[in-house]
């Protein structure tokens, strides 16, 4: 299952935006309100839980500065990678793109997909408030 947030705008240079998403401890800031656990485990990974989900635990996998961050699940259960594509517009403006992967069956594809579209939006949303 591939899924895309909308492109959203923020007022931080293409660096800024990489900084930031780098450091795991900001994930907190972008988190959406029904947020009921967030935990920083180490400099590159976190664990979070959103009202009616399991705990999530993601870590950074890969990145290329400074226009690509993949967080990727550590769980065998739920695999998927969360990608932040930062695209620089003028000097201190970025644009942002959200895209979740994920292998799913299909029962369970229907079940997530609403929630998950929701959530890499609500990220990209708080994004775009920076």
């Amino acid at each position: 299952m591939n899924l895309e947030s909308q492109k959203v705008t923020a007022d931080k240079s293409q660096q800024e935006m990489f900084n930031f998403l780098t450091s795991i401890e900001n994930y907190e800031q972008l988190m959406p309100e029904s947020i009921e656990k967030f935990e920083v485990k180490d400099e590159k990974t976190f664990i979070f839980g959103l009202k009616g989900m399991p705990i999530i635990k993601l870590q950074i996998q890969q990145t290329r500065e400074p226009e690509l961050v993949v967080l990727g699940s550590t769980s065998d259960k739920l695999d998927f990678t969360l990608q932040a594509h930062i695209a620089a517009l003028a000097e201190n403006q970025s644009e942002v793109q959200m895209e979740f992967n994920g292998e799913f069956n299909t029962m369970m594809a229907m079940m997530v997909k609403s929630p998950l579209k929701k959530f890499i939006n609500t990220l990209a949303e708080n994004i775009g408030k920076l």
